[in-house]
């Protein structure tokens, strides 16, 4: 039996946006498990955006256009915000908890619309370019078990938000 072939960068990083819009559309139906598919969102999401950020993005420096990568920075940094919201809370205890998953869902639908967007979206320009995206892909499908261990171990870490600046400094 052949070894699986490995998924390139974008059909890796496509499926991870498939796989979330599935565990938001299940939070939606009610039942018992919310708090289950929330951890379980927020733990794919914070998986998503960090190889994200440490690999696919950088790659694509000086070949996506600079604005594109800068909001995809931004809205990374605003799912974090509300990821740790709801890592914090709990369908019992926070009356705002439902409301945002739900923003989170939204958001993240704007996200993922950005950047598959035809043509001008930052896979298209991915991969029209000369990057290697079945590396990227098996780089990607790495760093991803990587941080699933280590977040399945330690629990979710204090985001880190790259675009925040410190009103103090």
């Amino acid at each position: 039996m052949a070894a699986a072939t490995p998924e390139n960068a974008i059909s890796l990083l496509k499926a991870d946006h498939r796989k979330v819009a599935d565990l938001f559309e299940q939070f939606e139906e009610k039942g018992s498990h919310k708090r289950r598919l929330a951890e379980q969102i927020c733990l794919e999401l914070t998986i998503h955006t960090k190889i994200e950020e440490e690999i696919f993005y950088p790659a694509c420096d000086g070949i996506v256009d600079a604005a594109s990568l800068k909001e995809a920075y931004v809205e990374h940094d605003g799912a974090k915000v509300l990821i740790a919201e709801i890592e914090a809370g709990s369908p019992a205890s926070d009356d705002y908890y439902e409301a945002k998953v739900k923003v989170l869902s939204e958001m993240i639908k704007h996200h993922v619309n950005e950047e598959e967007r035809w043509f001008t979206g930052v896979f298209s320009q991915a991969k029209r370019s000369d990057l290697d995206m079945d590396a990227l892909g098996e780089k990607l499908a790495a760093r991803k078990e990587e941080l699933l261990a280590e977040y399945k171990g330690k629990g979710l870490p204090r985001p880190d938000m790259s675009t925040f600046v410190d009103a103090k400094g």
